[in-house]
């Protein structure tokens, strides 16, 4: 007995010696590469395989966007960017008589094309996008100063284009105060929303997800753009196989009912500066998404998804994924069960992270 705890401290000392070994040279590495961005750029030069992925699915999302601008979709991205901007035009105060008029003519092409794709197969695009889209320059032409050449061209156009649409009334509005929430409700809505890793065996209602969805799908998101997909899976196996993937369920992925997958969509955009939207609109998408579950009776947790390249390649097996289709997190949601335990998650104070001005 007396040998086994002195072989475990012996062990235990190695390890920590290990450790701070490692610490300390990982800490002169990273003072010296880090002190400058010419000295980064260097490290990143000689280690390029860090962040290739990532690269890799820029640059490829960038390619697909060009390519997908001649091929049939469900949705075009470069549609809905171009009529919400003309729909932030329409919403300014004072509003101009003519605007829009660098990006008009491309915003009519944009509109042809999916025209002509709903002259073929009705069915092949959203209708929804077609009516908005429709609506929204039809309210640009009718307030728009018949003085300027280029107004007028584009006019003439979308005048000329043969769609069977109505108008529908899908364009600016008035905001109204809808909501008799206070922000007590809130607040306990919120406070209730905790992280559950516990959850009962009882099966998930799709159709509670796709409520769920619905009010996530309401959340901001630049340009209109949506450039996400919540993969659902609620099949038993399907799940085990997707929660065992990721680090964060060793433990309790055994027990999650449902998971989904949110995966960024790079071929939204042509330019890497918007590489990290992707991001930021599916993370606000999710929120909501855990909120909406919250008020049917379901809870979540999100599990954090790391850009660690073995779990990468596993994932994009197992969901078909293309090198565009970034995993931004995954969601384990379901019945919590009665008797299982949340972590008490002390948050920071509101001094430790707010600052005016």
């Amino acid at each position: 007995m007396l040998n086994t705890l002195k072989r475990i401290a012996k062990d235990l000392l190695a390890i920590t010696w290990i450790r701070r070994v490692y610490e300390a040279v990982n800490r002169v590495f990273l003072e010296v590469f880090g002190s400058s961005r010419i000295l980064t750029h260097f490290f990143y030069f000689v280690s390029f395989i860090t962040f290739n992925r990532e690269q890799t699915a820029v640059l490829r999302g960038r390619r697909n966007y060009y390519r997908n601008k001649k091929r049939n979709r469900l949705t075009h991205v470069e549609l809905r960017r171009n009529i919400h901007r003309l729909e932030k035009g329409l919403i300014m105060r004072p509003r101009r008589d003519v605007f829009a008029r660098d990006y008009i003519t491309e915003t009519i092409e944009f509109y042809e094309e999916a025209v002509a794709q709903c002259r073929v197969a009705s069915d092949s695009m959203e209708q929804s996008e077609m009516e908005w889209a429709h609506d929204v320059l039809t309210e640009y032409f009718r307030v728009s100063s018949g003085d300027d050449s280029t107004v007028e061209a584009a006019r003439a156009r979308f005048e000329g284009t043969a769609h069977d649409g109505e108008f529908t009334g899908k364009v600016p509005y008035l905001k109204k105060q809808l909501s008799e929430i206070t922000y007590e409700e809130l607040e306990s809505l919120v406070m209730q929303r905790r992280s559950v890793r516990w959850f009962d065996s009882r099966e998930v209602p799709r159709e509670l997800i796709d409520k769920a969805l619905l009010l996530g799908r309401q959340a901001p998101t630049a340009c209109n753009r949506l450039p996400y997909e919540f993969r659902i899976y609620d099949e038993p196996e399907a799940v085990r196989a997707v929660s065992s993937i990721p680090f964060g369920t060793a433990g309790y992925g055994h027990n999650i009912p449902a998971i989904a997958v949110v995966v960024g969509k790079l071929e939204a955009y042509f330019s890497p500066r918007d590489r990290h939207a992707i991001y930021v609109d599916s993370s606000l998408a999710a929120m909501q998404f855990m909120l909406g579950l919250e008020t049917l009776g379901l809870s979540s947790s999100v599990i954090n998804w790391p850009d660690f390249e073995p779990l990468e390649r596993k994932m994009q097996k197992k969901l078909g994924l293309g090198m565009t289709d970034r995993v931004v997190m995954l969601i384990a949601f379901g019945y919590s069960h009665p008797e299982g335990l949340v972590p008490f998650s002390q948050k920071k104070e509101l001094d430790t992270f707010r600052r005016y001005n």
